[in-house]
């Protein structure tokens, strides 16, 4: 994917004096009293910031923040919290910018936050006379936003249109370089887990993966649905017997090029869905009427991981199991620990795969831990992401 990178547009001194209007994912969780309970996205988005302070950029940077009504401020939609934040990692002051869209004062040497991008009318539908504004405002737009990627708005799209120069910021380059190397050019065997409560969010993914992957490892509730499909009875365990179908389907692709869906061999189940049911091991064929599956067993556990350590690629979408209950969570533990000792290059992405891998200290394992919750499914379904897109056919002029 050809792309101009921002990091190269600096080091050829393009950016010097120039005003630089960066887009960053900056929608953190606060809680009542507006604080911010959880600061990832706003230390990830601070390489792109001082990359365009070192170089002497006039430096302009928003983002959305929750779902606010387009024209309609509220206090609980500023992104007031965030400019604090973002001062106290830079230290240096950042100023909040509000009704920016026809113009910004900010001289280089100089970074402003332009208050919550949803706001401005017309930001949602890509509105071109607002993304023409926009870009009027830059010399070079940065996109470092991957987790909206996926989305065609003004701030996303419009303005890369427009924008003298449109280009990837160092989070959203990552991203790519990070998305090419497991999934357009994997070293094989190339192995995902896709694991969530229901097939029918992520049949697509699982149907675009099928054709591509050498080995599809299922859990959770997916598990469920495609132990149905294999034959076996699953007690009264979350699944989707009408799409016993669409599962005996990615089955049978990955058999066609000589590649497997591991069924489960044995798992663990309980009577009732709590973290204090007592937790029983069965073979995948003992499960009884009222029993619920509520995560794969240590035979499959260990199977599984073999696979995972053999791998050359591992993409990781989802838990394989309740792994918020500790009665329940030695599967998805033996697959977080598999991915960290596995020398493949490893992705992972999901707010739930998140949780995992801080719960199991295996962030520096990972080869790239992705930022963007919908934007990394949209790309495990094979589609091209507007971001990509507009990016590339700027780059290629």
């Amino acid at each position: 994917m050809n792309i101009i990178r921002f990091e190269d547009l600096v080091a050829q001194g393009q950016a010097s004096g120039k005003r630089v209007f960066i887009r960053a994912d900056l929608n953190v969780p606060l809680d009542d009293a507006g604080n911010i309970t959880e600061d990832t996205r706003v230390r990830a988005s601070v390489p792109a910031i001082e990359l365009a302070l070192k170089a002497n950029a006039a430096v302009m940077v928003t983002s959305h923040l929750g779902r606010p009504t387009e024209g309609e401020f509220k206090p609980e939609d500023s992104l007031a919290p965030v400019a604090k934040r973002l001062g106290e990692l830079l230290g240096r002051e950042v100023k909040l910018v509000s009704n920016w869209v026809d113009g910004v004062d900010v001289a280089p040497g100089q970074v402003v936050l332009l208050e919550n991008c949803r706001l401005n009318k017309g930001e949602k539908k890509n509105n071109e006379e607002l993304s023409r504004k926009l870009a009027a405002l830059c010399d070079i737009f940065v996109h470092d936003a991957f987790g909206t990627a996926h989305r065609a708005e003004a701030t996303t799209y419009g303005i890369a249109q427009f924008a003298k120069v449109a280009s990837a910021g160092p989070l959203l380059a990552a991203e790519i370089d990070a998305i090419n190397k497991a999934l357009a050019a994997p070293k094989r065997p190339l192995i995902a887990i896709v694991a969530g409560s229901k097939v029918s969010t992520k049949l697509t993914i699982l149907e675009s993966l099928s054709k591509n992957v050498d080995g599809l490892i299922v859990g959770g509730g997916i598990a469920n649905t495609f132990m149905l499909a294999a034959g076996l009875k699953i007690g009264k365990s979350l699944a989707e017997p009408d799409l016993v179908g669409a599962a005996k389907a990615v089955i049978e692709s990955m058999k066609a090029r000589g590649a497997e869906v591991p069924i489960p061999e044995d798992v663990v189940v309980a009577k009732t869905f709590s973290a204090d049911a007592p937790a029983t091991v069965k073979a995948a064929n003992d499960v009884a009427d009222d029993d619920m599956i509520l995560d794969i067993g240590p035979k499959t556990a260990a199977k599984l991981a073999a696979q995972l350590k053999a791998a050359g690629t591992v993409v990781w979408n989802g838990p394989v199991g309740v792994f918020e209950f500790a009665a329940f969570e030695q599967g998805t533990k033996a697959i977080a620990q598999a991915i960290a000792e596995s020398s493949a290059f490893s992705i992972a992405g999901g707010g739930d795969t998140l949780a995992a891998i801080a719960k199991y200290g295996i962030e520096k394992d990972v080869g790239y831990i992705s930022t963007g919750g919908g934007a990394f499914l949209e790309v495990l379904e094979g589609k091209t992401l507007p971001a990509f897109e507009i990016l590339t056919q700027r780059a290629a002029g």
